[in-house]
């Protein structure tokens, strides 16, 4: 399965008292370079969470995004005893050195140990909790990628078969090359000689030496191969990545349509290679963005 580099991918769940919200993001990176971003209560489970992504995905940046929220608020608790004993004392001060005014409730409710409100981190759930709701969320973003892997394999496709239209169109002009070049050689060689006496044993060899330098016919067999083994790569990644292997291929192409231009000396094949190293630059853009 040909997996994109690009992708996003969400889920939630409960951890502890919390409805937790994982977001996972990916773009293309040479190597697993991951980015946690966990709320301070699981902050001691980032270890955990940066393995669960990287057997999850091997190849791109990946940055994880957490956020919680409280499912409810514990209502405030008021200690009656500690409450009743507050009023009473404050009353007696009241009493005693004659203030003006009277003892309320907002007064009351002010002192300390009257009323007693939820720790912030009563219950943050396990880790096991966490990495579940990652796990999902990381799911999401295989299945994202995995669909755009699907796109990018069809236009690479696409761009190859433009490749392979052009390296026929090679293949069917390199004979026709040979003879052009061939008669007009034996034409320069008429012209230069002015009528005298020509070396036919000679000249043959010339021939053959010439038609040895600007074959390509071992180029494009070399080149078929590399396309050959690219569409083998898309049709059958065996969920592997795939990346670095196509990458591989396109510089071997690259150098065999370098190689087949400096041999071509022949408009024709020319413009052709210079159409083949444009998709191949295309290719490659696309390439990047594989896992």
């Amino acid at each position: 399965m040909i997996r994109s580099m690009t992708g996003f991918g969400q889920a939630e769940g409960t951890v502890g008292t919390s409805r937790v919200l994982v977001e996972v993001r990916t773009v293309n990176h040479r190597f697993f370079s991951p980015s946690i971003k966990l709320p301070g209560a699981y902050g001691r489970w980032e270890t955990e969470v940066r393995e669960a992504m990287r057997l999850k995905v091997s190849r791109g940046h990946v940055t994880l995004t957490a956020r919680s929220e409280r499912l409810a608020t514990q209502a405030i608790a008021i200690d009656d005893e500690r409450f009743a004993a507050v009023v009473a004392q404050l009353r007696e001060l009241h009493d005693r050195h004659g203030l003006s005014g009277g003892v309320d409730l907002a007064t009351v409710l002010r002192m300390p140990d009257v009323m007693s409100a939820p720790r912030e981190d009563e219950d943050t759930g396990t880790v096991a909790d966490l990495i579940a709701i990652v796990e999902r969320a990381l799911d999401h973003l295989g299945r994202a990628r995995a669909e755009e892997g699907a796109r990018l394999a069809t236009v690479l496709r696409e761009r190859l078969d433009m490749v392979d239209g052009a390296l026929q169109r090679i293949a069917l002009r390199a004979p026709e090359r040979l003879l052009a070049q061939r008669d007009r050689l034996r034409a320069a060689v008429r012209e230069l000689t002015d009528g005298l006496a020509v070396d036919e044993m000679r000249l043959a060899q010339e021939i053959a030496i010439l038609a040895d330098r600007m074959d390509v016919s071992e180029e494009l067999d070399r080149f078929r191969s590399h396309v050959a083994a690219f569409h083998s790569v898309l049709a059958d990644a065996g969920g592997e990545p795939v990346g670095k292997r196509l990458g591989f291929l396109l510089q071997e192409m690259l150098r065999e349509a370098n190689t087949t231009g400096s041999k071509a000396a022949d408009a024709a094949i020319l413009l052709d290679v210079v159409g083949v190293k444009e998709e191949l630059e295309r290719i490659r853009e696309q390439v990047e963005n594989l896992e």
